[in-house]
């Protein structure tokens, strides 16, 4: 959603490396987009990720490296057993462990590794993103299909032809629409959804 989850994460990987500290990337299995056993970000940066699947023992394969640090990417797609996993390995084996996900999802909802973090998790820190249509604060997430907003649908969308946008509270209730008429100008149409509740 452009918020630089992943992009921060690689720095922070990079910074423990620089100093010939051992770190270990994790990924869930739900996110598809890049080349497997990878985390990349946008702007060409990209790092060897484990990726969590079902069979995946995250435990174990932490305990095998012992690295001075473990890094989760889309934590939003973890599951309970893997957010308490993770918290096993910072009281158990007293190695950090930094989760960079989303909140909620395009319906405002919580995602269940977002839930589950903000339950276990003994800090919560927020990325500051900039809503598309103004300088406000992005605070929500709205989805488009065929350039219009919906508001309904799974709530994991993989390979569709949708379009996601982070944005203000009024923007997402009133978001800016572009039309092939005036794709080139300065004029937009906006049209009053309402999500349903």
């Amino acid at each position: 959603m452009n918020a630089s989850k992943s992009m921060q994460l690689l720095a922070v990987a990079h910074n423990y490396q620089e100093q010939d500290k051992k770190v270990l990337i994790f990924y869930p299995a739900t996110d598809t987009r890049g080349d497997v056993d990878t985390v990349s970000s946008r702007i060409g940066i990209s790092k060897p990720a484990i990726r969590i699947d079902d069979k995946i023992n995250i435990i174990s394969v932490v305990k095998n490296v012992m690295p001075d640090c473990v890094l989760v990417d889309e934590s939003q797609f973890l599951t309970k057993n893997n957010v308490l996993d993770f918290t096993r390995i910072v009281d158990e084996l007293n190695i950090p462990v930094i989760c960079y996900g989303l909140l909620r999802d395009f319906k405002n909802q919580l995602f269940e590794g977002s839930y589950n973090l903000i339950c276990y998790a003994d800090k919560l820190e927020e990325i500051k993103t900039i809503c598309t249509y103004c300088n406000k604060k992005a605070t929500m997430i709205l989805r488009f299909m065929n350039s219009e907003p919906i508001y309904e649908g799974e709530q994991v969308q993989i390979g569709g032809n949708e379009d996601y946008k982070s944005v203000c509270r009024k923007h997402y209730f009133d978001p800016i629409i572009e039309t092939p008429q005036n794709k080139h100008d300065a004029e937009y149409y906006y049209p009053s959804y309402i999500p349903k509740k």
